[in-house]
């Protein structure tokens, strides 16, 4: 290993040294109830709540995901999806935010996501919770396999180490913090994460866009792909056994393809992931005071924005820096580093890239922690052991955070995982299973239990029916699943809701009363 590499690696080691350092700090407070430990006894200030909620939501897939989509296939693609997650992000913290706030306060004062919807319907026989836990282990574990893959391909290409080695190393990182220091640990160091990650976006697309010769080079070459700079078509790079093709130094490409209304569509449905994304959904439940989630909107979406549209022009920098750098589609998620790399100077390059550490850590902790509480608050003590104190609790959950962990690093084996891909499955996954239910619970008095649960599993199935056998069809069909599954859901909700007994007078007393404030 050479000496920049060596600074480099100093330089990240550091970073993570402060990380655990913060662990270590919150831990005694965090194990001092399940709820604590959960959701940081409803302590968050404005500011933490909207960088968690962000460096948390936006994981290793913004810093590499997203500028390799720009790099492969250009700008429309990747510019419609941060369009429909800009919008999304503005909407959930505008309606969402302080009603679930101070709704899941009334509700039995709940601290999951299962807890919420169960607490919101009086369930006795807990069906709703189970189901709500049973989809959150699933798709984080998903999640954290997008994760685990980011740290394997950042580390792998730094330190040209073994890709599945680098992976499994940052899996263990990332799980001993999680145990470590819970939620406000978490939360509070994705708030240094935060403003590492949009630090890092911002120097790079500065930095790249000058080697490239200019804002003005950039954007020239751009126009000379077919496709590239189009936001009504997209760049086609023509492939021959699995690579893309180079002729005479440069990438070739085949004709425009289509980027339609239908498409477009589709693809801002990222935007509608947001109401059903729990790592999200927990900082509003998690902040101190209802009155200051307006701060934290601003901060959030200010952050968003700039975040979302500098990956996006790394991408477009990145091909006319390095044209024919990257011959898969996997590959050229590695944009950011190489860019990093060979552009900085090793300390400062180090902490670019702790800033795809920062997205990974920050993301993956959330993801962890929220599915342990899933079977460990929801199942193991709701149904099985429902005298268990916090103490067996809070084992319980450190043990699931360890299988979890165990599957995820299977998925994430393969080297050739695109991240971007495995992020859209599972974002998807949660937008279509809670994102209509957290709607229509907050803003629907009709809604009954019957409704939620058929609601959930209906938009839960319908992503999974929709991406293996639908999707596959390809033309019309070849719709993001997130779509589709979100308007079955909605409509599941209302029609079971509307043919089955209205909710209690209870019920619809306590919903006035959340409404009114």
């Amino acid at each position: 290993m050479d000496a920049g590499r060596i600074q480099i690696l100093i330089t990240m080691a550091i970073y993570m040294a402060i990380v655990i350092g913060i662990g270590l700090y919150f831990a005694k407070i965090s194990n001092k109830s399940s709820e604590h430990y959960f959701l940081g006894g409803r302590t968050l200030g404005p500011w933490v709540s909207a960088m968690s909620a962000e460096a948390s939501d936006m994981s290793g897939w913004l810093l590499m995901g997203l500028p390799g989509v720009a790099y492969w296939f250009g700008l429309a693609d990747a510019a419609w999806t941060a369009i429909g997650l800009a919008i999304g992000t503005y909407l959930n913290w505008l309606f969402v935010s302080k009603r679930l706030r101070r709704y899941s306060e009334k509700a039995g004062n709940a601290i999951t996501l299962p807890d919420f919807f169960s607490n919101r319907f009086r369930e006795e026989k807990k069906v709703l919770m189970s189901i709500a836990s049973i989809f959150i282990l699933i798709f984080f574990t998903v999640y954290a396999a997008s994760c685990f893959v980011t740290c394997g391909k950042l580390f792998s290409t730094i330190f040209g180490a073994s890709y599945v080695s680098m992976m499994i190393l940052g899996a263990i990182f990332v799980l001993v913090y999680t145990m470590i220091g819970g939620f406000l640990a978490e939360s509070v160091s994705d708030f240094m994460q935060g403003t590492v990650m949009i630090l890092a976006l911002i120097a790079v697309f500065a930095v790249g866009t000058a080697a490239a010769g200019g804002l003005g080079h950039v954007i020239h070459n751009a126009k000379s792909i077919p496709g590239f700079l189009e936001f009504f078509g997209m760049a086609n790079p023509v492939m021959e056994n699995g690579q893309q093709i180079v002729r005479n130094s440069a990438p070739v490409f085949a004709e425009i393809l289509p980027y339609g209304f239908l498409t477009i569509m589709s693809t801002m449905a990222w935007g509608l992931g947001y109401f059903g994304m729990p790592h999200v959904l927990l900082r509003f439940m998690a902040i101190k005071e209802e009155k200051k989630l307006t701060i934290s909107r601003r901060i959030a979406v200010v952050w968003v924005v700039i975040a979302l549209g500098t990956a996006v022009f790394i991408g477009i920098a990145g091909r006319a820096l390095y044209p024919t750098a990257f011959s898969t589609y996997s590959a050229s998620e590695n944009i950011f580093i190489l860019i990093s790399t060979n552009h900085f100077i090793p300390v400062f390059a180090g902490l670019v890239m702790a800033g795809i550490l920062a997205a990974t850590i920050s993301s993956s902790d959330s993801y962890l922690l929220i599915a342990s509480s899933s079977l460990s608050k929801n199942l193991y003590q709701k149904l099985f052991r429902k005298n268990a104190g916090d103490k067996e609790i809070m084992n319980v959950s450190r043990i699931t955070l360890l299988t979890i962990t165990l599957i995820a690093i299977i998925i994430a084996l393969d080297e050739n995982s695109v991240i971007f891909t495995i992020v859209s499955f599972a974002w998807a996954g949660f937008g279509a299973t809670f994102g209509p239910l957290m709607l229509f619970s907050l803003f629907w008095k009709r809604i009954n239990r019957a409704g939620a649960i058929a609601g959930m599993v209906s938009g839960g199935g319908m992503v999974f029916f929709w991406k293996l056998v639908i999707r596959p069809l390809g033309g019309a069909w070849n719709i993001y699943e997130l779509l589709p599954a979100f308007i079955c859901s909605s409509i599941v909700i209302i029609a079971v809701s509307l043919l089955t007994a209205p909710p209690s007078e209870e019920l619809q007393k306590e919903f006035d009363e959340v409404r009114a404030g």
